[in-house]
């Protein structure tokens, strides 16, 4: 499977940097670029999100409308917290988010966002074209807001 590992540096101390990566309103102010939003139909639309808990995500990539809702399926606060798509376009996807403090007021994000697209040989060259591009720009904005509200 195709993989993304991406480390972020924080100046904010682990537990509240931990706090603000469960929280659905990063992702929709950092969406903007893809028109993220949470929308109803499977669980959380805002707040911070929890373990077992769902959110469906509406956005748009590659000029077309996509759905995707993701489930916690594992949370170790402040350390480590997994979501995995339940439904959407790839065919499978993984997105762990890892945190290790670095000194009292510093934490260091690390992201590994594993996937599997569909249609075989076809979405094997849509990942090298396309998918990891787009995938990379949405969790560098991410990362980017997570930042920005520390500073």
């Amino acid at each position: 499977m195709p993989e993304i590992v991406q480390r972020t540096m924080v100046r904010a101390p682990l537990a509240e940097v931990f706090d603000v990566s469960l929280d659905l309103d990063v992702e929709r102010v950092a969406g903007k670029r893809f028109k993220v939003r949470a929308v109803e139909g499977a669980g959380r639309t805002s707040g911070r999100i929890g373990l077992h808990e769902e959110v469906r995500w509406r956005l748009r990539l590659w000029g077309f409308p996509v759905t995707h809702t993701s489930r916690i399926v594992e949370l170790d606060r402040p350390h480590r917290f997994v979501d995995e798509m339940s439904s959407g376009a790839f065919a499978r996807f993984r997105h762990e988010h890892s945190y290790e403090p670095e000194g009292p007021q510093m934490t260091i994000m690390t992201d590994r966002m594993a996937w599997r697209s569909p249609w075989g040989l076809l979405g094997r060259v849509a990942d090298v074209l396309f998918v990891r591009r787009t995938l990379h720009q949405l969790l560098a904005d991410r990362n980017s807001e997570i930042v920005r509200r520390f500073s």
